[in-house]
């Protein structure tokens, strides 16, 4: 982390001030920060101080993971974006546009759980050969006895 003097702080923000205007708890700040999200400068009496920019990638931070994209994908696109200054509009268009064909394969995927869930019960068999959400044609009885996985990326 940079260090910064003792001169008047301008238009820095405290870690308090932060959460508060976010909504986050300093807790989370501190994650973000350690996972390169978000950057703080430090004052010499070793205090975070964040410049501005920071609420507007806390705001995508916090819309990105709402519909589902993981932290790890999020930093990807981060490291796209100049930092120390606030993401733009055509930043956000930018980082919309990679997530937009998870985000559809997602739906689709829900779209199809949710049309076919009447005829599950939940019950995590994964081998019944009539399930048709988890384990269609009885695939997975192929590759042995037991749960043969948790969870799939390309369910049928």
């Amino acid at each position: 982390m940079d260090r910064i003097s003792t001169t008047p702080l301008g238009r820095l923000l405290t870690v308090g001030e932060v959460a508060e205007r976010s909504g986050l708890a300093v807790s989370a700040l501190h994650f973000y920060e350690a996972k390169g999200l978000i950057a703080s400068v430090r004052t010499r009496g070793n205090q975070r101080r964040y410049g501005r920019d920071v609420l507007r990638r806390l705001g995508i931070i916090k819309v990105a993971q709402r519909v589902g994209i993981p932290l790890s994908e999020i930093q990807t696109a981060f490291a796209a974006l100049p930092q120390g200054r606030t993401p733009t509009a055509a930043d956000w268009q930018t980082l919309s546009a990679r997530w937009k064909g998870e985000l559809d394969e997602r739906i689709r995927r829900l779209s199809l759980l949710r049309d076919r869930l009447t005829g599950c019960i939940g019950c995590g068999c994964l081998s019944i050969e009539s399930c048709p959400l988890r384990n269609p044609c009885d695939r997975l009885g192929e590759e042995g006895p037991g749960a043969r996985l948790l969870e799939t990326e390309n369910e049928s």
